[in-house]
């Protein structure tokens, strides 16, 4: 065979007990090589000796057959002197040095272990806490690192020995899984009534036929609880609904399998592919029959023409669906605005008025994660609530940060972002940072992540809003450096590190509501940015925003914004929205014009709100976006036509600079909606010609800018391009002029992405500040 060489290989960014070294281990030995593999700071180190074309082969194959929940960041080898030694083995991990390898996000249960939990013949047959290196969970029960039991909330559970021997041999799928037990050793289920006594039934059985006969059952789920009903009962879901004080936002369902899940909705091979994925999240689907899932009560998803669907991704999931043999309902385990309860107690206490009966466990959850939520766009994923099954697994950056960096996040569903090297650890979904307990998990959320991952930020960024919690948690950070970044060019910079660029790029940033520079409310945002900077190029043309936050929760007020600005001698007698509004609608106008409590914006989010209300859709929403929700799944996606939106060109005066900003006007495309509506036409032509005409107005501004700039390269973020028409149109007209589109995938375009943007801003001039003067 020849001389023998021997090459050490250090792999990078490998997440602990995903079954790595074992599968090293079987690849090694399987070619005759000698040597060892064991885990370091970095991730795992192997030495490996044997003949060349046999080591070429070993570093050929490293990566082309590892684990299902293997990632890999970078193998790099290093040639050393050969030792002479025989066989190979797994050696125990190195002490010391910076922590950098990952844990793992949970992960769905595998074919091998639901075919053994079906299998009457397996020791863990109908055990609902099966799991091995492949699947099951991970970053919900971790306390600490290292990645070892110990640590993690199985600590409680003594290994029997048949499970230990399998935890011990290299050669087992088990091995070294730290979840791993069975029905000897294990976690046990157990099913509780309102009270919290345990009914003394098979649980799984007994909690089907909770669900069967109407009932509200709780259910303990990888990172925390959720509500469940029959998706085919009415009187569940609107006993559900009033419980829960959730008015219209639509409740997820579980469905058994791809079958099932086809029954309910459309499902396209981009679509199939999300809902099988590992990570199992919920995915916006059309549903069947134009609008009517089949068997799915109306008051699952009241007046929508989509579904939220996830398959099952724990072995007690499948369990209670078979038992079932029906979809249910499974939303987060709360009452509106709260977070998810995840602890045993806490939850008794939070739901004993909303459920009947409590599916539960005693394997501790250690961090709450809520069920993630995505879209399919143009054949790829779109990210719009990024936690269970995706977090912790870190984003990576295109250039490393010079300093660890902490970003705090938005007040709306927040997330936090720890950021060092090449990584970004964008946090689990927090929620909305409003109350206390939700602010307590944020400030957990972080201190965990920093000990998982060995951060200690030395630069703390946030947004420049004075009020929100965020920011005045970051304020409150001793022995750091402060970076305040705009929350526009924050969802912008989200953008670029989310595709992996730098800018320069024409940013369409449009949202409900954020921070300007100016201290008015943006949200209709035309910036030239790239990470480290931003100028404001142009903007929706303001209008005032009457009564404040009542504008926001009640769309008939930027009717009556956007109609005076449309009309300023006032608008065509017969308008519905003013006769529904009638008792309060000169007020409104009185306080608008004034300006008192009404502060003016260029929220993109306020002009499809007012759209909405004149159109008839809806004057006050019951959670954030219902009314441009709405909005899109009324329009008529085969209507092409689009309303015309002037652009005009103001001076603005920003200290001793004057420049040319751009303003579009908005009050054009309200004008327009009411001229269509007057002459007859439909309201889902109506509603697909604003979309149009919005879609128009961002390609007509960005050829301006490029022309203006030279820059051929469009970021488009904010939570308004959650809408996908509006996101599909827009793309589709700059791509016919020559653009270059970059959109959200990883990290949603909302609120929930704002944290990697301020990362990213922060790190960019943390760069710049360590470059030496030309």
């Amino acid at each position: 065979m020849g001389p023998s060489i021997r090459t050490l290989v250090q792999v990078e960014g490998v997440v602990q007990g995903v079954g790595f070294r074992p599968y090293v281990y079987s690849l090694a030995t399987r070619l005759g090589l000698a040597g060892h593999v064991g885990n370091n700071g970095a991730g795992v180190f192997i030495e490996v000796e044997g003949p060349p074309p046999r080591i070429r082969d070993f570093l050929a194959l490293l990566e082309q057959d590892a684990p299902p929940l293997a990632r890999i960041d970078a193998v790099r080898t290093t040639a050393i002197e050969p030792g002479g030694g025989a066989g190979f083995s797994i050696v125990p991990s190195e002490p010391g040095g910076p922590r950098q390898a990952l844990v793992s996000a949970d992960s769905a249960t595998c074919a091998d272990c639901l075919a053994e939990l079906a299998d009457p013949g397996d020791r863990r047959f109908g055990y609902p806490f099966i799991n091995c290196t492949n699947c099951g969970p991970r970053f919900t029960i971790v306390r600490d690192v290292p990645y070892d039991r110990p640590l993690t909330t199985m600590a409680g559970f003594a290994l029997c020995a048949a499970c230990a021997t399998e935890y011990h041999d290299p050669a087992d799928r088990r091995f070294h899984a730290q979840p791993v037990c069975c029905p000897a050793c294990g976690p046990r289920l157990q099913l509780l009534d309102a009270s919290g006594s345990e009914v003394p039934a098979d649980p799984i059985i007994a909690a089907a036929a909770l669900l069967a006969v109407g009932d509200v059952l709780a259910v303990k789920g990888l990172g925390g609880y959720h509500l469940a009903v029959d998706a085919g009962s009415e009187t569940a879901a609107a006993a559900l609904r009033a419980r829960k004080h959730r008015e219209d936002k639509p409740f997820a369902l579980m469905a058994a399998d791809l079958e099932a899940a086809r029954g309910l909705c459309e499902i396209d091979q981009t679509a199939a592919l999300l809902l099988t994925s590992r990570r199992r999240p919920i995915v916006l689907l059309p549903r069947l029959h134009g609008g009517d899932g089949t068997g799915v009560a109306q008051a699952v998803a009241p007046g929508t023409r989509q579904l939220g669907v996830m398959l099952p991704y724990s072995p007690l999931h499948h369990l209670l669906l078979r038992e079932l043999g029906r979809p249910i309902v499974l939303t987060s385990g709360n009452t509106s605005d709260e977070p998810i309860a995840y602890d045993d107690k806490d939850a008794l206490d939070r739901l004993a008025g909303i459920a009947d009966g409590f599916l539960a466990h005693d394997r501790p959850i250690h961090m709450r994660t809520d069920d993630s939520v995505v879209r399919g766009f143009r054949g790829r994923e779109m990210v719009i609530r990024r936690s269970r099954g995706y977090v912790p697994e870190p984003v990576r950056l295109r250039a490393p940060l010079a300093r660890p960096v902490l970003g705090c996040g938005a007040e709306l569903k927040n997330t936090f972002c720890l950021g060092k090297d090449f990584s970004a650890f964008v946090s689990h979904h927090i929620g909305d940072l409003e109350n206390y307990e939700t602010f307590r998990s944020f400030t957990e959320g972080i201190a965990h992540y920093r000990r998982l991952f060995d951060v200690t930020p030395q630069v703390v960024a946030h947004d420049l809003h004075p009020e929100y919690l965020s920011t005045k948690y970051a304020l409150e950070c001793e022995d750091v450096e402060l970076v305040a970044v705009q929350h526009h060019h924050a969802h912008i910079a989200s953008c670029l590190a989310d595709n992996g660029e730098e800018g320069p790029v024409i940013g369409v940033a449009f949202d409900g509501t954020g921070y300007g520079t100016d201290g008015t409310i943006w949200g209709g945002e035309f910036l030239v940015a790239d990470l480290a900077g931003f100028s404001r190029a142009g903007c929706l043309a303001p209008v005032p925003l009457p009564g404040s936050a009542a504008a926001i929760r009640q769309p008939w007020r930027m009717a009556a914004a956007y109609l005076c600005a449309a009309y300023p001698d006032g608008p065509p007698d017969g308008l519905d929205v003013i006769r529904r509004n009638a008792d309060r609608w000169d007020a409104v106008l009185a306080v608008a014009r004034s300006g008192v409590n009404s502060p003016l914006t260029s929220s993109a989010g306020r002009l499809f709100d007012a759209a909405a209300a004149v159109l008839g859709v809806r004057d006050a929403i019951n959670y954030e976006g219902q009314a441009a929700v709405e909005l899109e799944q009324l329009a008529d996606p085969a209507e092409l036509g689009g309303y015309p939106a002037r652009i005009e060109e103001i001076e603005e005066v920003a200290g001793t600079e004057r420049r040319e900003q751009l303003r579009v006007i908005g009050a054009d495309l309200i004008r327009a909606v009411v001229d269509d509506m007057r002459g007859g036409v439909g309201p889902a032509i109506v509603a697909a010609r604003f979309h149009n005409g919005v879609a128009n107005a961002i390609a007509r501004t960005c050829a301006i800018l490029r022309a203006r700039t030279g820059l051929g390269v469009v970021a488009l973020s904010g939570g308004v391009f959650q809408n996908l028409l509006l996101l599909d149109r827009t793309a589709t007209r700059l791509e016919a002029d020559g653009f270059c589109v970059l959109v959200h995938g990883r990290v949603p375009p909302n609120d929930g992405g704002i944290s990697l943007g301020q990362v990213a801003v922060a790190a960019a001039r943390d760069r710049l500040a360590g470059e030496p003067a030309h």
